[in-house]
């Protein structure tokens, strides 16, 4: 049976590169009906945090990737982490058994100078005041390492190219390529996906499991992701967290669709990823550098926004709201869903993400509008402005079709009547019921607020451009 992994270690926020390999081992696992494991990697006790740790797991998942064991596998199971493994022994065993073989061995240092050995031995070195230890993997002479990476073919190594090397640490902690080999060993890991940052590590972690006499896992390293300037994406290229898209308003199922897109072979350009795994498999993952295009994942999720079911769109607005805190109309926003339906259905045609959403429709569930002070300037100081305002609110007044299509026919023959320009008619129209110059469709906008809103807001509108008026006469 397949078996894959994700192993993070939790000393920051979720890397978008890190949950593409999530995902690349989650659509591997899931598309032969293996299993995904879950390891957090957090033995690197001085920079490894829980707060890190439940971000991770968090991101992970709100993008929809989950995983089928754990150490508490009975409830809502949660990962397994090196950390708890090494309090049960389990490293410091298999690393003295690599001692005893003749594969390892203890290497004593002052403690004030890790970098100088002392002394190696086979046997538990007795130390003195100021000494310490660690145990060292040895490198076999002029051997060749060699395996095939489902992605990049026949790879090999000369163990010439590498020194001895610590598998635990003087704090009685593995290091990474140890613990990772012990691991996948006993958790059964038949597949490693993971970036091609680790290829290095690749040849040592070989030579370990050859030690022990256990089978490798099949290896295959993708190409990272890379920002506009062709190295490693990083925060100087912008925002690279999970957390960061999910703070802006990105869809996770839209954040999914642009990371598969970086590098999988895929025959759509917007898709649900779940509905693709039976398209999945390593040969479909490209070899090629891919960039990481902010302006496309933008585009993509919009597309996403757009497709989404009413309700659902409603739904994931509110949970957006809930994980950001933006509740200032959120009372306004679930006291009418009929209307903020309506509202979203409209706002959401000129928008890509919830947080465009939330600042376009703004205006729809604010009491009374906010005058952009461009729109102040621009229209309510005109002398035509009263005038145009009070026409459109006697008409409005005495109108019984608020269509979309009932609307139009009152602005434009409004607009015929030449108090201004038909632009400055509608421009005027458009901040006086939300008080900005960008909004949705005009008549779309008049429609969906109904009578009562678009005559309260123009009567407010119509108060503030004659209290103009007034000033300019003092």
């Amino acid at each position: 049976m397949i078996k894959c992994r994700f192993a993070p270690s939790p000393t920051g926020h979720m890397h978008v590169g890190g949950v593409r390999t999530a995902l690349f081992n989650w659509l591997f696992a899931r598309s032969q009906g293996g299993k995904m494991v879950l390891r957090i990697e957090d033995t690197d006790t001085e920079r490894s945090t829980r707060e890190s740790e439940e971000q991770i797991i968090n991101s992970l998942r709100w993008c929809g990737l989950d995983w089928d064991e754990g150490p508490d596998i009975g409830g809502p199971h949660g990962p397994y982490r090196q950390s708890e493994r090494t309090e049960m022994r389990i490293y410091n065993d298999i690393a003295e058994q690599l001692i005893k073989n003749g594969h390892a061995y203890y290497a004593t240092y002052k403690a004030d100078d890790p970098k100088t050995v002392i002394s190696t031995s086979t046997e538990r070195p007795q130390l003195k005041e100021g000494y310490t230890f660690t145990v060292k993997f040895k490198i076999p002479d002029a051997s060749d390492i060699t395996f095939k990476d489902l992605l990049k073919g026949e790879m090999s190594f000369s163990s010439d190219a590498f020194d001895d090397f610590v598998i635990i640490k003087s704090n009685g902690f593995p290091t990474y390529n140890f613990a990772v080999v012990v691991d996948d060993h006993m958790m059964e890991i038949t597949h490693v996906l993971r970036g091609e940052d680790h290829l290095s590590n690749t040849p040592k972690q070989i030579m370990i499991y050859e030690a022990l006499g256990w089978e490798t896992p099949q290896f295959m390293h993708i190409p990272l992701i890379l920002g506009h300037d062709r190295s490693p994406l990083s925060k100087r290229h912008g925002h690279t967290s999970v957390e960061h898209f999910r703070r802006e308003g990105y869809l996770s199922k839209a954040l999914m669709n642009y990371l598969a897109l970086l590098g999988w072979s895929v025959d759509q350009e917007i898709f649900d990823y779940v509905e693709k795994l039976k398209d999945f498999s390593p040969a479909s993952i490209s070899n090629k550098a891919v960039i990481f295009d902010y302006e496309k994942l933008e585009w993509i999720n919009g597309k996403h926004l757009r497709m989404l079911d009413i309700d659902e769109l409603v739904s994931q607005f509110e949970l957006w709201f809930r994980y950001t805190g933006k509740t200032d109309f959120m009372e306004a926003f679930v006291e009418d869903a009929q209307y903020t339906r309506e509202v979203l259905k409209i706002c959401r045609e000129k928008v890509n993400t919830l947080s465009q959403l939330y600042d376009f429709s703004m205006p729809f569930f604010t009491e009374e509008p906010e005058y952009d002070a461009s729109y102040v300037n621009k229209y309510l100081t005109k002398e035509w402005s009263l005038e145009l305002i009070s026409e459109a609110m006697r008409r409005f007044e005495d109108n019984s079709d608020w269509s979309v299509e009932g609307v139009e026919k009152i602005i434009r023959d409004l607009a015929e009547l030449k108090i201004t320009s038909k632009k400055n008619t509608f421009q005027t129209l458009r901040g006086g019921v939300t008080g900005r110059l960008v909004t949705p469709g005009l008549f779309e906008t008049i429609a969906v607020l109904g009578r009562e809103r678009t005559l309260e807001r123009l009567e407010i509108t119509l108060q503030l451009a004659e209290s103009l008026r007034d000033d300019e006469e003092e």
